[in-house]
């Protein structure tokens, strides 16, 4: 093998070690930003068919329902907790600061925040949905499935939790 050919295949390694360098870096930081979408009842039995439930400390999206007569505000801060429920499970999600302003009992909302122990989960930020035009593909497939049952019929599955 001739010098130059030589350099030709060092240049070429350590590009492709470079490629798969930066590849690995952008995923692991990727990797920790990722906020996945949950239900109340994939949190507390697991999403999917290996049924994976997130671990506590995992950062996390959750959408359903605000069970009726389960908000609870702090009357000395903006603390302010409550459950969310769909057909299968309850969650009790804990926030602080200013809610918007259309966040009502028996509204859809989506709160994103970290998992604690207890399947509670400490939310950054609370959005609430206004209006049934536009809703993301997953998160409508979810409603569907999981909100067909009036609220009334929760109401004993949040006692029990």
């Amino acid at each position: 093998m001739n010098i130059r050919r030589r350099n030709r295949l060092y240049v070429a390694l350590a590009v492709l070690i470079g490629l798969g360098l930066a590849t690995s870096l952008v995923m692991y930081a990727l990797r920790s930003n990722i906020d996945l979408f949950y239900t109340p009842s994939e949190i507390l039995y697991g999403k999917g068919e290996d049924h994976q439930k997130p671990e506590p400390g995992q950062r996390l999206r959750i959408g359903g329902m605000v069970m009726p007569g389960s908000v609870k505000r702090d009357p000395n801060t903006l603390a302010v907790s409550f459950k969310l429920y769909d057909a299968n499970g309850v969650v009790s999600v804990s926030y602080e600061g200013i809610l918007p302003d259309l966040f009502r009992e028996g509204q859809g909302v989506v709160a994103q925040g970290v998992l604690a122990e207890g399947n509670q989960v400490n939310a950054k930020e609370v959005l609430a949905k206004h209006d049934e035009k536009y809703t993301p593909p997953e998160i409508e497939d979810a409603m569907k499935k999981n909100h067909t049952g009036p609220a009334a019929a929760y109401q004993q599955a949040g006692a029990q939790s």
